[in-house]
């Protein structure tokens, strides 16, 4: 049937107004949940109170898969239509009145709640959190996928079982449930929030309490094994959050702040409402803090309680507003933390990645709500730092504050923020959104030419780089140049552009006075190490740097096969990043060496396959399974957590497991052993394998 354009155009109209429910305002939700973890299910109810703006015959709440039950409006039953996303409640209601909407529930979540740990046999691992980035706590709380509804969430979270509960808010409250371990969990907020920013996390932890300079109580929790691992996960926190009220110059608006870590994490971390939960891959050592910290990641998700929280984007062609925003401040906070020169050439690593992704075509513009993580986040920082630069920090300033002020517990469009810059600067800024937040391209030419002029250590690194260009002859450049240098950024970015070209002579000089990240960039700059620089080398496999170690172990046992049992000795007990990356090379090393323990080979292939399972982080995983497969060990276990992977929740862990998979696949006999496995795996998997087999 062809429709009529006035047809057309009449039913657009009602989608959009069956979207928007701008008839009323729902102000308060009381939430009780009782997670039931081994059987990935969540039993709840919510009562939200609401004021009724203009008459209204009808209100929904967003709500995926849920089953329903008592379900009230102001105490008395009434019907309601359900069709799987969406709960419809039919009722005549007035201007002016205010209602109270109660039901109870039950979610088996497939997403947005994830049940770790409850089905193996480690003890202490059992975790439950949330990720509901976007529009997605609708899946185990019926809620609005729209951010524009904003409501006061208080919470409650009944558990049988005696693990820590951490969840938006103050904890007023905790009750020893009767016959039970477990215990009544009440959390109050005091503000209101858009709903995708509703969080908790259940497991194992213990916490360390701090308070800000302005009085904010900090929570900090860990796992009990990492008791050793809190200061340098944690380190720079009152540090960040105190800086961040200074230079954002608006108090910080919730009530408390809280930091969890959990297993599996699908990002880096989530801004929950005064409940960031975060990788734990960022639970580190001392050692890894020099190659891998939290503190990026700690102000990031910090400065979204203003950028985000505070005040929400009302749709996702303003997400400049939230991620541009606090990677901006999180480099702030690393500005101050570690200095001008942290701060620029990590600006100038960002705008090279800007404009490989530029010259590609794949640019984006800030404007464009389907852009990816790169445009949002650095792009979008890249914005504000010229936005800053052209109006004045004291300007931008006072803009940001005025914007933050008169939108709060709002939401906000990229107008409202020009707006305020305009009038405080008293400038025309189209021509900036149209180069920043219109166009696709990155201007790569300008940014250089700001940085050129803000660093002097870059202004150098160009100068350098042209002469280079000029007489070809890296090393005779360098030596004039190098006792003059100052900046180890300097040292180490033109090691790693031109240390492939440079004299063992030279580069032992280096190794010999340069510090850590200048160190290795040397190693990191070799394709194979030559021998004048073998003893030196050698003394990186004790350095403080575990990207170092690894990769001064690689080259050192590939290029000089004659110690290889030396350097498996010496490097033995260490374990690296909370990847284990060191761990996995090692026993893989240690695996093909043939003179190496011959003894212990069963017990280390052990080791390396059981990192193939579920109860290890994903990233471990996956490094074991590539490792394995490069050795060609895949045995029936090793393949059946390689298929269990194909399945995970993390997407790209998944897509990984799977493209290996695939080329297991390829080689003649594999589909018969991957079918062997058919009585060990469930039926998602079954399912999966069939589908990939084209069966």
């Amino acid at each position: 049937m062809k429709l009529s354009p006035a047809l057309i155009f009449f039913l657009f109209v009602q989608f959009l107004s069956a979207q928007i429910q701008d008839k009323v305002d729902f102000i308060h939700a009381d939430v009780l949940i009782e997670p039931t973890p081994i059987e990935n299910r969540i039993n709840g109810s919510v009562s939200y109170q609401f004021n009724v703006i203009d008459d209204v015959d009808s209100i929904f709440l967003d709500a995926v898969n849920l089953e329903f039950s008592n379900l009230t409006l102001d105490g008395e039953n009434l019907d309601y239509d359900y069709n799987g996303k969406r709960i419809i409640i039919k009722n005549a209601m007035k201007a002016g009145e205010n209602h109270i909407v109660s039901m109870e529930y039950v979610a088996k979540p497939k997403q947005t709640v994830y049940f770790l740990g409850w089905d193996d046999a480690v003890r202490n691992n059992e975790q439950v959190w949330t990720q509901g980035q976007g529009k997605y706590t609708s899946h185990w709380l019926p809620s609005f996928d729209d951010m524009t509804e904003k409501v006061e969430f208080d919470i409650k979270i009944q558990l049988k079982e005696n693990y820590t509960v951490i969840a938006n808010g103050k904890l007023i409250k905790k009750e020893s449930l009767p016959d039970s371990n477990g215990h009544l969990w009440q959390f109050d907020m005091e503000k209101p929030m858009s709903s995708y920013l509703v969080g908790f996390a259940i497991g194992d932890y213990n916490k360390k309490a701090i308070i800000s300079s302005s009085g904010i109580p900090i929570e900090l929790y860990y796992e009990p094994t990492d008791f050793t691992k809190v200061e340098p996960t944690y380190r720079y926190t009152k540090h960040i959050f105190d800086f961040l009220e200074t230079e954002i110059e608006v108090a910080y608006p919730w009530q408390n702040y809280k930091q969890v870590p959990v297993q599996d994490f699908l990002y880096a971390g989530m801004e929950n409402t005064t409940c960031t939960i975060f990788s734990n891959q960022y639970v580190i050592d001392s050692t890894a803090f020099v190659d891998k910290n939290y503190v990026n990641v700690n102000a990031h998700e910090l400065a979204h309680q203003w950028f985000g929280n505070l005040v929400t984007e009302t749709s996702s062609e303003h997400h400049w507003l939230h991620e541009g925003f606090a990677t901006f401040y999180a480099y702030l906070a690393e500005r101050d933390i570690f200095g001008e020169d942290y701060f620029y050439w990590h600006l100038l690593k960002t705008a090279q990645a800007l404009r490989n992704f530029s010259e590609d075509d794949q640019g984006e513009a800030l404007r464009n709500s389907g852009a990816g993580s790169l445009t949002f986040y650095e792009k979008g920082a890249w914005a504000l730092v010229m936005l800053q630069d052209r109006v004045g920090e004291e300007a931008f300033k006072k803009g940001v504050r005025n914007y933050l002020n008169k939108y709060a517990f709002k939401n906000v469009t990229i107008p409202n923020l020009m707006v305020e810059l305009e009038e405080i600067s008293n400038t025309d800024l189209s021509d900036f959104e149209k180069l920043w937040l219109q166009n696709p391209d990155f201007p790569y030419n300008q940014v250089v030419s700001f940085l050129r002029k803000k660093n002097a250590s870059i202004k150098t690194y160009f100068e350098i780089k042209n002469q280079i260009e000029e007489i070809g002859q890296a090393e005779a450049v360098l030596k004039r140049r190098w006792k003059k240098i100052k900046s180890s950024q300097l040292k180490e970015n033109l090691v790693l552009d031109y240390g492939i070209k440079l004299s063992p002579e030279f580069l032992g000089s280096v190794l010999q006075s340069g510090d850590v990240k200048t160190r290795q960039a040397v190693i990191l700059s070799q394709n194979k190490i030559p021998s004048e620089l073998k003893i030196a080398a050698e003394n990186l496999l004790k350095d403080k740097s575990y990207t170092t170690i690894e990769t001064a172990l690689y080259r050192l046992w590939t290029d000089f096969p004659k110690n290889r049992s030396k350097y498996l000795s010496e490097t033995e007990n260490i374990t690296g990043f909370p990847n284990k990356n060191i761990r996995l090379l090692w026993l893989t090393l240690a695996l093909v060496t043939p003179e190496y323990n011959p003894d212990s080979k069963a017990t280390y292939f052990d080791e390396l396959s059981g990192y193939t399972s579920s109860e290890h982080h994903f990233e471990t995983r996956l490094i074991a399974f590539q490792y394995l497969k490069s050795i060609g060990g895949f045995t029936d276990t090793v393949l059946k957590n390689l298929v269990e992977s194909c399945s995970h929740h993390v997407w790209h862990f998944k897509k990984s497991a799977r493209t290996i998979l695939n080329d297991f696949l390829q080689s003649e006999g594999n589909t018969a052993r991957i079918k062997g496995l058919y009585p060990l795996l469930s039926q998602e998997e079954k399912q999966y394998l069939e589908k990939t087999l084209g069966e």
